[in-house]
């Protein structure tokens, strides 16, 4: 676009007026906010399952417990502690939004995830423990247990169940 000149200084002024006028409404960018020393929660997806990254180690398991939501959390702490007790050196890691626990050279024995009513732990090689777990799965050989909000936990019965899954092939993730 070819600008043109005005002919006289009181012309060209109100040209420089109207110009700056222009520029100073337009809205500047901003640099974005800094993050505060809190990190941001994790989104909960569907059924209220924490969006936690995919990584090894107690660290982001750790991460997926806090940002369960309600009692589930509370959940997911007595099981870590549970699963950490009956396997020493238990390898831990969350893929696929859910915390995996497993043995190193073996795969994985167990996973955790969260609904919107419940908390489901799955054994991948379920139907050889005994007994067998109650909840049935499309795959031959995956059980789940299933805890409800207000369900009493038989602990000996899971200990036993993580001890006996932890000596069996895992999955390999």
């Amino acid at each position: 676009m070819v600008e043109r000149t005005p002919k006289t200084p009181a012309k060209a002024a109100k040209t420089v007026a109207k110009k700056a006028a222009a520029t100073a409404a337009k809205p500047r960018k901003t640099a974005p906010e800094p993050q505060s020393d809190k990190a941001a929660k994790p989104a909960l997806l569907a059924g209220g399952n924490p969006q936690i990254a995919k990584g090894y180690g107690d660290a982001p398991v750790q991460a997926y417990i806090a940002a369960m939501p309600g009692w589930k959390s509370e959940v997911g702490r007595r099981l870590d502690a549970l699963i950490s007790r009956t396997v020493p050196g238990v390898h831990k890691a969350v893929k696929w939004n859910s915390p995996l626990y497993g043995v190193e050279g073996q795969g994985w024995f167990l996973g955790v995830h969260c609904f919107a009513k419940y908390v489901k732990l799955a054994f991948f090689r379920g139907a050889s423990l005994r007994p067998v777990p109650p909840g049935a799965s499309k795959s031959q050989d995956t059980r789940y247990l299933d805890i409800h909000e207000h369900d009493q936990l038989d602990e000996a019965q899971l200990a036993a169940w993580v001890q006996q899954a932890s000596q069996l092939p895992g999955e390999r993730m």
